[in-house]
């Protein structure tokens, strides 16, 4: 038997069952190993595409997915994917081979690209040791939740594995949940109890059910609102306390309620500048404590009065435990009002704006929330339309929104919502994605189609880069080369096997009704051309962070 073929079954039986790629010469005997081994693959038109197709599908399933690319280019062309996956601690196993041979048009320094971006590397070096090479990276990609580069030199791949040699594998034990120290679980507890308007931020390291019924338990003994990170929304989805997003996206009455605490607690949550909006959610007087298994996380992006090093989980467990009276806190009456009337940006008024030509955003987004199932997934791409469907459309819970924006690049989205569907596939999945964003990934539609997925993809079309016109537009910069003339993307949609509306007004979307009855014989692309005159609301504070 092969390295190849070796290193592709004991990796399927360790556990990697989806695998994402574009089959070229050298990772053409790996994959079908692995498939061969049961393995699902799921061949992309382009490695970027697949790359964020395998971030996605980890994030939203809990499982290490792979990706396999040829050397090389295959590498190259994933970068944009695998960067994001780096960025986000994502678990998942690059296998990509590599051509060593000093006139080969392939050679590139793999390992250094791969470090470069913030992932981590490995290599398979002899047949002896291959298949145990290979399961340590797989470990460490769980274990440590890090996106690893595991390079397969062809010379290598293609030695007999020795007889005797380890061919299987049982899937690894997951990690073990950090211990927080009993001192620091004390000194959580006494800032709790001295707290009146408590705020808990779950972000990434909470999105756990555990994490989560444990978080809500000691919010409700605390009387603390909820409210997460943008990566993690959904997660308190059905509590009469959540605040819903922290951040940019967040809603007036979840800024001011944030804005008003006097102690606010980030679990597994870095606090970052998109988070706490460059820090101007945080009241003068207010308390900052982090928890988090990463003691390098605490305090990285600002000053912190506590830092728990320890599992989200664990720690919110352990303070439990710790006792004490139960007590109002946050969750007073007027609060809870409040909450009910206005925390959801689809209750906050507003003038639309739409025309006979141009459909408002907002009102866009309500409507479809209304007319789509609840059962959903979510993936939304970058640019100046995301805090639309990111704010208006509701998703059931953590795993109904998929948000690969740590690298802040357009063209993810749709990948992203292919990798999310195959995760969830009981839920409707829903792209949201700008015309550039669409534009750029569009290959991408012939995967949608050739895997059946039943998928809604709402493009925003407001015919340019919308955030780069709004950003330098008022200052009388000229707008030529991110402006462009009106594409029917409809058409193109047709042309991939879709059905495809174009919505300029509400009553274009009649046929999105029609469609959500039912039969879904195929994916459904809606060309909504929106209102262009100004940015987004969140616009200007993102682009703070440039």
């Amino acid at each position: 038997m092969k390295v190849a073929e070796a290193v592709g079954r004991a990796l399927t039986a360790a556990g990697v069952d989806h695998v994402f790629g574009v089959v070229g010469s050298g990772n053409f005997h790996l994959t079908n190993a692995m498939v061969a081994a049961g393995a699902r693959f799921v061949a992309a038109r382009h490695e970027g595409g697949a790359a964020t197709m395998a971030d996605a599908y980890a994030r939203t399933s809990g499982a290490v997915a792979a990706l396999s690319v040829h050397q090389g280019p295959g590498l190259t062309n994933a970068l944009t994917g695998i960067t994001e996956a780096a960025k986000s601690r994502t678990p998942l196993l690059v296998l990509a081979a590599e051509a060593t041979a000093q006139r080969s048009n392939f050679r590139i320094e793999q390992a250094v690209l791969a470090h470069s971006v913030g992932a981590v590397t490995a290599r398979v070096t002899t047949a002896h040791d291959a298949v145990e090479q290979a399961l340590a990276a797989l470990r460490r990609a769980r274990h440590e939740h890090r996106t690893v580069l595991l390079n397969l030199p062809l010379e290598v791949q293609a030695l007999d594995v020795p007889d005797g040699g380890t061919l299987d594998a049982e899937p690894p034990p997951g990690p073990e949940q950090v211990e927080p120290s009993d001192t620091a679980v004390a000194d959580l507890v006494r800032a709790l109890e001295r707290s009146r308007r408590p705020v808990f931020v779950a972000g990434r390291g909470a999105r756990t059910p555990t994490a989560r019924d444990a978080l809500t338990a000691l919010a409700e003994r605390h009387g603390a609102l909820l409210a997460t990170s943008a990566v993690a929304r959904g997660l308190f989805h059905g509590s009469p306390w959540s605040l819903d997003v922290s951040g940019g996206f967040a809603s007036p009455l979840a800024v001011e309620l944030i804005r008003g605490a006097d102690l606010i607690v980030g679990w597994g949550c870095a606090l970052n500048m998109w988070t706490m909006r460059h820090g101007s959610l945080i009241g003068a007087d207010a308390t900052v404590v982090q928890v988090d298994d990463d003691p390098e996380a605490l305090g990285a992006h600002r000053a912190i009065g506590l830092g728990v090093t320890g599992d989200v989980e664990r720690t919110a467990r352990r303070a439990l435990e710790a006792g004490g009276e139960s007590h109002e806190g946050y969750r007073t009456p007027d609060t809870a009002s409040a909450l009910a009337a206005r925390v959801r940006w689809r209750d906050v008024p507003y003038e639309d704006e739409g025309t006979r030509e141009r459909i408002d955003p907002r009102t866009l987004s309500i409507a479809l929330d209304d007319i789509l199932p609840a059962e959903r997934v979510v993936g939304v791409d970058s640019g100046n339309f995301m805090g639309y469907p990111s704010a208006y459309l509701s998703v059931p819970d953590h795993n109904g929104f998929c948000f690969t924006q740590a690298f802040q690049s357009i063209g993810l989205g749709l990948a992203t919502t292919i990798g999310a569907a195959l995760a969830q596939p009981d839920r409707l999945p829903v792209a949201a994605l700008g015309d550039g964003g669409a534009l750029m990934s569009a290959v991408e539609l012939d995967t949608v189609r050739r895997l059946g997925l039943p998928m809604v993809v709402v493009v925003y079309n407001d015919e340019g880069y919308g955030a780069e016109v709004h950003h330098f537009g008022p200052d009388g910069f000229p707008l030529d080369t991110v402006t462009f003339p009106e594409t029917d993307i409809a058409a193109v949609a047709r042309g991939y096997g879709f059905e495809a509306v174009t919505v300029r007004t509400p009553a274009d979307l009649k046929p999105v009704q029609d469609w959500v009855a039912g039969p879904r014989s195929a994916p459904l692309l809606i060309d909504a051309k929106v209102t262009r005159d100004h940015g987004a609301w969140w616009l200007e504070e993102a682009f703070r962070g440039h």
